[in-house]
């Protein structure tokens, strides 16, 4: 392991790492039975087992690749709102069967691909300004801490007011603030593996509240169903409204991860002097990869996960922590009544801790240049609001560009960044 992980390197240990990967794997556990939901709800053969076949394989292959071609302790897999554009609005809104949508999302994999061998999307994230890095880093802690609340009840829909708090007396929402002492506590206290106790405690806790649901004859054990197998049509590939779903996928999909990678090597100290991400292009790649297989095995565009900064914030630093989420996700094939029992009220208050810890970033943003500082601003806010990394990343760029530009700084803005400036630009005009 030391071979391959190098961890004496990264001031790590195995037992670590592999906590580490535990803790990640609990905190995106839910996407196995959220994507089979989603993408089962639309039917006509998408059933849900053999999405979340699909989901937990095509998790693992990514993973897996980034383990060992990138060494970095990000996991991989469908990610929420690809997966909701994929059912809401590719196949329900836009009347495209789902072998369609498998299609778009496999050519975007290919294209990936082939972008990451020639380091384009490198380049992209290297032209990023480290301010507006060390804001997505921020604006995904906000975010994260933003999904638990909201998955876990505490923050609701409110017609009035967008949103607002839920019922906090009782059931979820109780028990994931509960949970939020539980965790914090364990993490003042110092207490070692604070966020995966704090996790299985509050689970646990759960069940008196009828949060954490035993079912009666419950079995851990179920063995995995059939995916869907290459299940393509590209017979309107060279149409534009293809175009239209092909592009917002590989748009979506290439600032989330940009600005997951970002985010979670920011919180592990992974990025180098000079703002760059180590092994970035392998990184890219896992991400590419991902999509391919997942396209392949019958689900939505697999992606970086931000819930990997919970693994970071136990210590992981390397690529054993993905590997060790990389075979969890392989187990679960045949335990998934045992880590569904784990409810979103359990895992919040890890994303809402993990989220506090992401905001030490804020504290680096040069704020007293309003050139540097709005646009890190609008990056921080538009994450959260919108509920897209993307979005943040874009209206971030957008405001940089435009405030170098009129106050004679256009010398700061890269040849890349201007690219992206135009491509953000147009995407307001070309629905």
């Amino acid at each position: 392991m030391e071979k391959v992980f190098k961890l004496q390197a990264s001031g790590t240990t195995v037992s670590r790492e592999i906590l580490a990967g535990v803790t990640t794997f609990l905190t995106m556990a839910y996407i196995l039975a959220v994507n089979p939901g989603m993408l089962g709800s639309i039917g006509g053969g998408m059933t849900p087992g053999a999405v979340f076949t699909a989901t937990a394989i095509a998790s693992a292959i990514a993973t897996l690749v980034m383990a060992f071609a990138a060494n970095l302790p990000i996991a991989l897999a469908p990610g929420m709102g690809l997966n909701a554009f994929f059912t809401y609005t590719v196949v329900f809104g836009m009347g495209y069967s789902w072998q369609i949508a498998l299609t778009a999302v496999f050519l975007e994999g290919i294209l990936f691909i082939i972008l990451s061998f020639f380091n384009v999307r490198e380049a992209i994230v290297k032209a990023i300004p480290a301010n507006l890095k060390k804001a997505v880093a921020v604006g995904i802690g906000l975010f994260i801490a933003l999904i638990g609340l909201a998955n876990a009840g505490v923050i609701v829909n409110d017609a009035g007011t967008v949103v607002g708090l839920g019922d906090i007396s009782s059931g979820a929402p109780l028990v994931a603030l509960l949970g939020l002492i539980i965790i914090t506590v364990l993490y003042v206290l110092k207490v070692p593996g604070s966020i995966l106790i704090g996790i299985i405690v509050t689970a646990i806790v759960g069940i008196p509240f009828g949060v954490t649901d035993v079912p009666q004859g419950w079995s851990p054990f179920s063995l995995p169903a059939a995916p869907l197998l290459f299940k393509f049509d590209f017979s309107t590939v060279l149409s534009f409204k293809f175009f239209t779903v092909f592009f917002t996928f590989l748009f979506v999909d290439m600032f989330d991860t940009i600005g997951t990678l970002v985010g979670v090597t920011t919180q592990a100290g992974l990025i180098k002097k000079n703002g760059e991400i180590p092994r970035v292009k392998q990184a890219l790649l896992a991400d590419a990869v991902g999509t391919v297989a997942g396209a392949a095995l019958g689900t939505s565009t697999v992606t970086s996960f931000v819930e990997s900064t919970a693994g970071v914030a136990v210590g992981g630093r390397t690529g054993l922590t993905a590997f060790t989420t990389g075979i969890l996700f392989l187990i679960a094939l045949f335990l998934s009544p045992l880590f569904l029992l784990i409810p979103g009220a359990a895992t919040a208050p890890a994303l809402v801790l993990v989220g506090f810890l992401m905001m030490r970033a804020v504290t680096e943003i040069n704020f007293t240049d309003p050139t540097e500082g709005i646009p890190a601003f609008l990056a921080i806010l538009m994450m959260p609001l919108a509920y897209s990394i993307a979005e943040g990343i874009v209206y971030g760029v957008l405001s940089y560009v435009i405030l170098k530009a009129v106050t004679g700084k256009s010398k700061d803005i890269t040849v890349v960044t201007w690219i992206l400036f135009v491509i953000f630009a147009l995407r307001f005009f070309l629905k």
